[in-house]
């Protein structure tokens, strides 16, 4: 079953993937990693989400797959269980790497490739103001898309609020 878990920043997103991957699948797992340090606040955020894994899934639960743009790729590597983890920093990644010109063959491509049992987590965005500037516009622009994409393409669709995950579809 593909699953895409939507949200607000900081709503329980990734620890909910976590928790479904760890309750319904057997070890090892496949956790796509898209963030990458770029300061001392992502290294940090980034040392917290291993920790995490580390302690839900143990020296083996978990399988990192370090990715920040080639999430095709990503996925052909990760088996039949997979959490992607994440959508909003894979497009932030694409915008930075200045490869947006690659956005819908590598979007394309992941989505082909997901594996029977992958959950795939994002942001909910466009339920804010209109951005003052261009490049945040085009960031809303391209998630929107990708998370339309993958949505489309999963068989069930969580909207965490609070913490709490609702059913969608």
């Amino acid at each position: 079953m593909i699953t895409l878990i939507t949200g607000g920043i900081k709503s329980g997103k990734s620890g909910r993937a976590l928790r479904v991957a760890r309750e319904e699948w057997p070890f090892p797992i496949s956790f796509i990693a898209t963030a990458q340090v770029t300061d001392e606040e992502m290294r940090l955020r980034i040392q917290r989400h291993r920790e995490e894994r580390a302690r839900l899934g143990g020296m083996e639960g978990f399988v990192t797959i370090e990715e920040p743009l080639e999430l095709g790729e990503a996925i052909s590597r990760a088996g039949d269980y997979a959490v992607v983890d994440c959508i909003p920093m894979w497009v932030n990644n694409l915008i930075y790497h200045r490869r947006e010109d690659d956005f819908s063959g590598i979007l394309a491509s992941f989505i082909r490739g997901l594996c029977r049992n992958c959950i795939v987590v994002t942001n909910e965005t466009g339920m804010g103001n209109v951005p003052f500037d261009e490049t945040t516009r085009r960031y809303n622009v391209l998630l929107a898309e990708a998370n339309r994409k993958i949505a489309e393409a999963s068989d069930r669709v969580e909207l965490m609020v609070s913490g709490i995950p609702l059913r969608i579809k």
